[in-house]
């Protein structure tokens, strides 16, 4: 608050005037800054009715330096012609004459001459050198911020402080009657409670996590970011060739390197499958070999999670029809780049049943989508190791005027699901995408690195709203 002595001269001030008084005449009359003034036209202000104040804004030209320089001595083109006798002067006496820091030596080239054509280049000179001091701002446009001040309903030339708090002892002691109470402000922000922030991965897998529970699916456990390569590759019918198995795409691990427990009756239809064909299936007629199906490695994709519990499914005495779901971590060797990390989330739903169609399939992932706020779809063939039909998933992007891929899916083949032990006429339709990039287009995130790891902006957790996707 401002010196209440100083509060009390402005109200004075403003008694003594019938209407009301600007802050500038305040200022000069109390020969104070008028910033100390304005300062004092707020505090007022927060006492409540003493004052009203009507801010305004004017404009004038002010002289810099150089301007009133310019003004008291007149321009250094002038100074300099006065400078020059009719009959001429050397350069060098010039200098010595006038006083030329500001000028450079291009423009003190000039010798006053009878010459009708060096008259008018000098002119010309003086011209354009004007021409550049109003560019080195000789004046300058001031704007200037002024209160019109007049007197409030509660008018007085006291300052009395008014109370913001009612304490138990005014209510006790009765002294709160003759007390004055600041108007409470209902419009005032209260202070923010200290709390966990959810990070914008997290709220947008909640509702993707919402959603598959609206469709009445069940969510599988994925907390082991470690398998086997049996799990990863072998059960989905994935040949132990194949690129993907490579160390540029999957991080294998070191510590432990090999894993041991399978069940064993499976694994051997798994090796049948693979080497020898069956199921009304050739096979890749390959050497298989239980060495590459024990490595261990970082998940490349929730799927091996499916298989797991597709197994575990076909164990039952009774086959029952399932639908699952999955949004967890895998994990890939890729470039890092604006879009792509080594680690990311992945969306998956799984659906098993008798009679399961490429119709139900496109059924369902349009009943998914739609809940995502995306209804125009087109599906492509496509060719995945384990699913047969397979068919990516486009989505017409508004923004970019153009098709954009949201999701691959496909028919699980009969030489992954026959060796689980499932019935001969249970189909699975499976499809996925990823977390990140509906993340990233949702909070308008250009790079993959500003949303995960090290350079993520804490500020952004704090401030990002609440995930709603536009359904």
């Amino acid at each position: 608050m401002a010196d209440t002595g100083l509060l009390e001269a402005l109200l004075r001030l403003l008694e003594k005037v019938d209407g009301g008084i600007e802050s500038q005449d305040v200022a000069a009359d109390l020969g104070v800054d008028h910033q100390l003034i304005v300062g004092a036209v707020k505090s007022l202000q927060a006492l409540g009715e003493v004052i009203s104040a009507e801010q305004k804004s004017s404009k004038r030209w002010e002289l810099t330096g150089e301007g009133c320089e310019i003004a008291e001595q007149g321009s250094h083109e002038a100074r300099v012609f006065n400078a020059i006798p009719d009959k001429g002067l050397p350069q060098n006496e010039l200098m010595k004459t006038c006083i030329l820091t500001i000028m450079s030596a291009a423009r003190m080239n000039l010798i006053k001459t009878e010459s009708i054509f060096c008259q008018i280049y000098l002119n010309f000179l003086i011209f354009k050198h004007s021409q550049q001091l109003t560019m080195q701002k000789a004046l300058f446009l001031l704007t200037v911020k002024s209160y019109w001040i007049t007197k409030g309903s509660s008018f007085s030339t006291t300052i009395t402080k008014q109370e913001t708090e009612l304490t138990p002892e005014m209510i006790a002691s009765g002294s709160w009657k003759e007390k004055k109470f600041k108007p409470y402000n209902f419009e005032a922000m209260g202070v923010a409670p200290d709390c966990g922030h959810l990070h914008p991965l997290m709220k947008v897998r909640t509702q993707f996590r919402q959603i598959f529970l609206e469709m009445g699916f069940t969510e599988m456990p994925t907390n082991n970011f470690i398998e086997s390569s049996f799990w990863n590759f072998d059960s989905l019918f994935q040949p132990q060739q194949h690129p993907a198995r490579d160390q540029h795409d999957t991080f294998f691990i070191s510590d432990p390197a090999l894993a041991h427990e399978f069940p064993q009756d499976y694994l051997e239809r798994v090796k049948q499958v693979h080497s020898e064909g069956g199921y009304g299936s050739q096979g890749y007629k390959y050497d298989w070999k239980i060495e590459e199906a024990q490595k261990n490695l970082l998940r490349t994709h929730t799927t091996a999670v499916s298989a797991r519990m597709l197994y575990k499914l076909a164990q039952q005495e009774k086959f029952t029809p399932v639908k699952y779901f999955s949004i967890d971590r895998v994990f890939r060797n890729e470039s890092l780049d604006a879009t792509h990390l080594a680690e990311f989330h992945q969306i998956e739903g799984v659906v098993a049943d008798y009679g399961l169609t490429l119709g139900n399939l496109m059924g369902v992932l349009h009943e998914f989508f739609t809940k995502l706020g995306i209804t125009k779809l087109r599906f492509k063939p496509a060719y995945n190791p384990y699913t047969e039909p397979s068919m990516e998933v486009f989505s017409y992007h508004e923004g970019l005027k153009k098709w954009v891929e949201v999701g691959n899916s496909g028919v699980f083949r009969p030489e992954m699901l026959l060796p689980m032990g499932l019935p001969e006429g249970v189909s699975v339709i499976a499809w996925g995408l990823s977390l990140e990039r509906p993340t990233m287009i949702k909070y308008g995130i250009n790079n993959i690195r500003e949303l995960v790891g090290h350079k993520v902006n804490l500020q952004m957790v704090y401030d990002s709203p609440i995930c709603r996707l536009d359904s």
